[in-house]
């Protein structure tokens, strides 16, 4: 089961039920739609066939609308092109004209307020660098560091500066509200530079009462130095290193990568690593080993998802980029060393109960080599919590929220699954268990841990944790012993009885065991005894040969059958129908 999720880029090379069919069960766990293009008859046709064929393969793919936020560019050229040459000057004006070779307009008009002189300024990705000589009204007079061809709306970048731009653009605005009509899950935050940008959007999702959750996209410098206050208002980060690249130097993009990262592991949010990671795949059916080791590290560095966007929204080999990202991922998480992890994971628990008790669910399931983490959650906050230990251990989330689901499906290690909504401890329990079943991701006789809140159905209250065996209690008792063992029913009610069937089964279950028995017990693994007492015949003879007895265990000769495969647990007085996992 992989963990590390994958973020698809939905564009003209994906958007067709047949297309998105195969990414699907390529390994797609979030189809994102890039806002910077296309309308909204475009996107809404693409949520449609998102949620038909996602509901036709019973998938949870939860939608990313991703904006395209404040930006600043050039307005156009009177020749449509330009070319600019090294140690020329150029001016930008907030004036509204249009360009040629020594001037071209922005469209913002508080440039002017923002730069100073000695600023470095970006055009086109970083091709074109200009250096600040002046600034005298709307005109800003630059000295050409970098030349080359210029054509119109091209995109600027400010490195180092602070500017004032607003959090949302009118653009920005309106998808933001297509987005809550069409109930994405997601909203990708594009150009956030401090908590306060963040706000502003939560602001207009609160006005129209959506639990849209906002990933915040940290794309330049001033970003990065406010990254805990933006952590802490948001609900996850991208980590977006197309803009994030030109707007600081190269070289610190891995470094702010690996910041984030663990910024965002220990906050308990999600984190999606970005930008050309099998660039090449737009191309070629098969990418370059840098962009294999670049997937493998960001999952090694803590990501919980992984993005693709050229090339499966406009590549020539989508569903090939969606496999082999998948497979790095599954080799890269073998790899991992889950126990190194969870001992380095000091950071916590000191805030909260949730936490604590998350950590505890960890430890305990590595210890005991759990097969699953099963959390009863009404918001997903568990899952979360749980996730950020990055346990070996798959993390089933049982909700009765179908957007929770939605929502956890970005989460490393989450496998959320819709649940009924229960009223005590004992149904959740069983509706977690029964579901996880049902899905497949536990098995009868599994150890797993569970974690869940009392009183049931209150979000935030995470307070619980069981030790749970999956399977039918047959027989209850007092046990003896330490060791569980597994072996085949043979009920013998006396010493005649026994000899008839000797050789037959391996887990003696008795009414008593008399001293007529005891020549017969070798090759017997376990006692089951309906008579009573730790100092009873049964529990002495047992205790004389070391293997494990339950005495006390009420109609056990009538309730267990000759040939029965069944699971002796001494240590909860238990035994299970078949094989059962006992630590």
């Amino acid at each position: 089961m992989r963990r590390t999720k994958i973020v698809c880029t939905i564009g003209p090379a994906s958007q067709s039920p047949d297309q998105l069919k195969k990414l699907m069960l390529a390994g797609m766990d979030v189809a994102r739609l890039n806002f910077s293009h296309g309308d909204y008859e475009e996107h809404g046709a693409r949520i449609k066939n998102i949620r038909e064929v996602a509901n036709e393969l019973g998938k949870n793919i939860a939608i990313l609308l991703d904006t395209k936020g404040p930006e600043i560019r050039i307005k156009k050229f009177a020749a449509g092109k330009i070319q600019l040459q090294d140690g020329g000057e150029f001016t930008l004006t907030t004036e509204d004209i249009e360009g040629d070779t020594t001037k071209v307009a922005v469209t913002y008009e508080g440039l002017t307020e923002d730069v100073t002189v000695g600023d470095k300024i970006l055009i086109d990705d970083g091709l074109i660098e200009l250096k600040v000589l002046e600034v005298v009204g709307p005109n800003i007079k630059c000295q050409v560091q970098n030349g080359g061809p210029l054509s119109d709306r091209k995109g600027v970048n400010l490195p180092g500066v602070s500017v004032s731009l607003p959090a949302m653009s009118e653009k920005d605005l309106n998808d933001i509200k297509f987005g809550i009509e069409q109930d994405v899950d997601f909203i990708a935050a594009s150009f956030i530079r401090k908590a306060s940008d963040v706000i502003a959007i939560r602001k207009v999702l609160e006005e129209y009462n959506s639990d849209i959750h906002i990933i915040s996209k940290i794309e330049n410098q001033e970003g990065v130095d406010n990254l805990d206050e933006i952590i802490k208002v948001s609900d996850g980060l991208m980590v977006a290193r197309g803009d994030l690249g030109v707007e600081i130097p190269v070289e610190e993009v891995p470094l702010a990568q690996k910041l984030m990262i663990e910024s965002c592991n220990k906050a308990g949010k999600p984190v999606i690593t970005a930008t050309q990671m099998l660039d090449s795949m737009m191309r070629n059916p098969r990418p370059t080993r840098a962009e294999a080791s670049d997937v493998a590290n960001a999952i090694f560095d803590g990501t919980d998802a992984i993005m693709l966007s050229g090339e499966t929204a406009a590549g020539k080999y989508p569903e090939e980029s969606v496999k082999t990202m998948a497979q790095i991922a599954q080799r890269a998480e073998q790899a991992v060393h889950y126990e190194e992890i969870l001992g380095k994971k000091t950071f916590t628990p000191k805030a909260s109960i949730t936490d604590s008790i998350s950590s505890a669910t960890c430890t305990t399931a590595q210890n005991l080599g759990a097969a699953a983490v099963i959390t009863s959650t009404q918001s997903g906050f568990t899952a979360k919590m749980v996730s950020k230990y990055r346990p070996k251990a798959p993390i089933i989330a049982v909700t009765p929220d179908e957007r929770v689901v939605r929502k956890l499906v970005l989460s490393w290690g989450v496998f959320p699954i819709l649940g009924d909504q229960t009223e005590n401890t004992d149904d959740m329990f069983q509706e977690a268990i029964t579901k996880s079943l049902q899905a497949g991701y536990i098995r009868e006789g599994d150890l797993v841990i569970i974690t869940a809140g009392v009183p049931v159905g209150l979000a935030g209250t995470t307070n619980l944790l069981k030790v749970h065996i999956v399977g039918d209690v047959l027989v209850k008792g007092t046990g003896i012993g330490n060791t569980g063992v597994f072996g085949n029913v043979i009920v013998a009610k006396s010493a005649s009885d026994f000899q008839s069937k000797q050789g037959q089964g391996n887990i003696l279950v008795t009414v008593s065991t008399d001293r007529d028995l005891v020549p017969f017990l070798d090759g017997i693994k376990a006692i089951v005894a309906e008579e009573a007492g730790l100092t009873s015949p049964t529990a002495i003879i047992g205790l004389s040969k070391g293997i494990p007895v339950i005495v006390g265990a009420r109609g056990a000769t009538n309730l267990l059958k000759d040939g029965q495969d069944v699971t002796v647990d001494p240590q909860r007085g238990l035994v299970y129908k078949g094989f059962a996992t006992i630590k």
